[in-house]
């Protein structure tokens, strides 16, 4: 077995200023940066996987051919594949019609040609990673429908080089709810694959969602949810025989997971049991170059440790506690999301995403109210001076004694995450939004109830909070101006080191 991955670049459009290798321009990266981009996270950062990504954005077809053409000495002391992993992230196809699902299945074949054709002999793509899994099916449509299309070009084009028909699939679990059932899940999978395949994967790369359950669940539902999976990963180790390496995808601002350069330790003690972090571009590009590098060269030499367990017990008392917060949070945000219509609209775009997805991918819904994407989403209600950790913990109110004791077993950084979103709350736009909603001022008392719960303070507590403030109030004020709302955006994202 090939060793894991530690690390793994992402496209995700969360980056406030441009990269650094990007002479000039914004922080926006157009498909034909990405190969550059790849290449940087490889050669100047020690990264040792990047994420390809095809789900609802344009993508260049030809990067494993551009790596080799212009980075081929690199890679003959770094295959790709072996000590550098090039990861594809398809479409779902039962979400996103499947003209990119047939593009990215074709590369991973063709590239396998061209490595061999320059003496490469592993396959620089053997692993792909299905977003939104649902369900076993799923996964054995997508290596089936790989294996077919395999034989079908080695008939008709490669009658003297047959291509593996075999590719390794990573199921990313999005929602609270499949993260809790992943267990399940897997079991079928396991079952199915041995039926179809007639063998059982000695190991599994999971991947498991931090950003869009967030959006759909909330902050403490979704990070016990985390917990959940993991544990029930480690549990089926030990039934199964099987090994697996879970990947966590993580934004900078806590609401998206919390994992910044300048954070990284205290986010590895909240997550134990991770094989692979993701840093995206907020990662990469908003904080200085030399933490940023520190903080990749100590993951990557650390050592993985293992997942909390979860008792049954306390499973059953988790499952309470998240529909508690996440019908909390719900009630919350449903009620709040059409005051922020036009900041979502506003919103400055980082990459090249089909035209036709346009800002309601997948048409993610609470009670029948549309959401953008996690980091529009995010980046918006910071922008606004109220950020989105605060929807539903008025449910802490809701709660027992003993829940409070369970919440921080399995949510250690709770409280902290919460006050470190808290230095970027405006009270004052928080009070005029709740003149003209009262949605907004339930909220506010959420707030000052969880104030005086664990006796701390939030909002702005020092001078050099007060420019920040001034970019949130502009904002509020900015709502007929498209192009002055995405500049207050970009510039209080600056000042928060992460566009959303």
């Amino acid at each position: 077995m090939t060793k894991i991955p530690k690390t793994m670049a992402t496209q995700h459009p969360d980056n406030v200023r441009a990269p650094y290798w990007k002479k000039n321009g914004d922080g926006f990266i157009s498909s034909s940066e990405e190969t550059t981009e790849c290449m940087d996270a490889f050669r100047n950062l020690g990264i040792e996987e990047f994420m390809w990504d095809w789900e609802g954005k344009f993508a260049d077809e030809a990067v494993v051919d551009r790596l080799f053409h212009h980075h081929f000495d690199y890679f003959k002391k770094n295959p790709l594949g072996l000590k550098r992993r090039l990861t594809f992230r398809i479409p779902n196809t039962w979400q996103e019609k499947g003209y990119s699902l047939i593009r990215s299945l074709m590369v991973v074949l063709t590239s396998e040609d061209f490595a061999r054709d320059l003496k490469f002999y592993a396959p620089p793509i053997f692993e792909i990673i299905l977003p939104m899994t649902e369900n076993a099916e799923q996964l054995i449509f997508i290596q089936k429908t790989f294996r077919e299309l395999s034989r079908l070009k080695s008939r008709t084009f490669s009658k003297f080089h047959k291509n593996t028909e075999y590719v390794r699939i990573i199921p990313l679990f999005e929602g609270v709810d499949t993260q809790i059932n992943a267990k399940k899940i897997l079991k079928k999978y396991l079952e199915l694959h041995q039926k179809t395949f007639k063998f059982t994967p000695s190991s599994l790369r999971v991947f498991i969602a931090r950003s869009d359950p967030a959006l759909l669940s909330g902050l403490i539902p979704t990070v016990l949810a985390n917990k959940i999976i993991l544990s029930d990963l480690r549990e089926m180790e030990k039934g199964y025989g099987i090994k697996f390496f879970p990947i966590i995808g993580a934004g900078s601002l806590p609401f998206r997971g919390g994992l910044s350069p300048l954070n990284m330790k205290k986010f590895l003690l909240e997550y134990p049991g991770i094989s692979t972090i993701t840093l995206q571009p907020a990662f990469r590009y908003d904080y200085p170059l030399p933490k940023v590098r520190q903080a990749i060269k100590y993951y990557n030499k650390r050592p993985t440790q293992k997942s909390q367990v979860v008792s049954s017990v306390d499973r059953k008392e988790l499952l309470i506690l998240i529909a508690v917060f996440e019908k909390e949070y719900q009630s919350r945000l449903s009620k709040v999301v059409p005051d922020l219509r036009h900041i979502f609209e506003s919103f400055p775009c980082r990459r090249e995403r089909h035209p036709h997805i346009g800002l309601f991918s997948y048409d993610r819904k609470i009670n029948k109210v549309r959401l953008p994407r996690a980091t529009t989403f995010t980046g918006s209600f910071y922008s606004l001076g109220i950020p989105p950790e605060f929807l539903g913990i008025g449910a802490f109110t809701n709660i027992k004694l003993n829940d409070f004791t369970l919440i921080n077993k399995y949510y250690k950084n709770h409280i902290r995450d919460i006050v470190h979103a808290g230095k970027f709350l405006n009270w004052g736009n928080l009070k005029k939004l709740g003149e003209k909603n009262i949605a907004w001022q339930d909220i506010d008392h959420d707030i000052k109830r969880f104030e005086s719960i664990f006796s701390i303070k939030c909002g702005p507590r020092r001078t050099k909070s007060e420019p920040y403030v001034k970019l949130t109030n502009l904002l509020l004020a900015a709502k007929d101006s498209h192009i002055k709302v995405q500049k207050l955006i970009v510039q209080s994202g600056i000042l928060r080191k992460s566009l959303g």
